[in-house]
């Protein structure tokens, strides 16, 4: 009777567990640090106590998003690097790291708020950095990427992208898809100048909302 009657508690606990996490993803994207626990419960449907339970302060609500995305992008990481296409497997990671930093902004900038957040994100990418070195390596050697192209390399293409993708969400969410292409033709070692960008580019209006963006989002 002990174990039947356990088993839908864990059921019930885990699933409050993903409410909380799914409302305070939502929330800090929203709003960043303004956020508190009782706007989380409220917004996940939870009782203040449930969520002081399983959260008693916020930076363990962070830790705990943080760590299910890097668990996500070593998973990403992972399944890139099995791709049989090493050249195909290098594009997906670049994107699909890129597509989870567009969904997690409020992460981001929590994170990279401070000095622990910061500490944390060198220490991620500790353990990302062999496994994209590795697809880098796969791809030059099957004469898919340029044979100048280093791990660094990607990184950088990352931030710059980045950039873009922060700057431009309020005006185009998806322009940074047209700048990954341009930078994806400068790593292929077979590119032809005949490949159709993915995005259209930004009109004048759109140009000034961007660069306004980017100057508010320096301040």
């Amino acid at each position: 009777m002990a174990t039947t009657s356990e088993k839908p508690l864990r059921k019930d606990a885990e699933r409050n567990r993903r409410r909380i996490l799914d409302a305070a993803a939502e929330l800090f994207a929203e709003r960043g640090l303004a956020v508190t626990l009782n706007d989380i419960a409220h917004h996940a449907d939870v009782g203040v106590g449930t969520v002081y339970r399983r959260f008693p302060d916020k930076d363990l609500l962070i830790d705990a998003l943080f760590e299910e995305r890097v668990h996500e992008l070593l998973d990403l990481a992972e399944q890139s690097l099995e791709c049989q296409d090493a050249w195909q497997g290098l594009v997906e990671f670049l994107e699909g790291s890129l597509e989870l930093q567009a969904r997690d902004r409020g992460l981001k900038q929590l994170l990279l708020g401070t000095p622990q957040g910061c500490a944390k994100v060198g220490g991620v990418r500790e353990r990302i950095f062999p496994i994209v070195s590795a697809l880098l390596v796969r791809a030059r050697e099957e004469g898919r990427v340029r044979a100048d192209v280093e791990p660094g390399d990607l990184a950088a293409a990352q931030w710059m992208v980045g950039a873009i993708l922060d700057y431009s969400r309020e005006v185009r969410p998806e322009l940074w898809r047209r700048y990954l292409h341009v930078l994806l033709r400068g790593l292929s070692a077979e590119a032809t100048v005949h490949d159709p960008l993915p995005v259209a580019a930004l009109g004048p209006q759109e140009l000034d909302s961007v660069m306004s963006s980017g100057a508010l989002a320096r301040r």
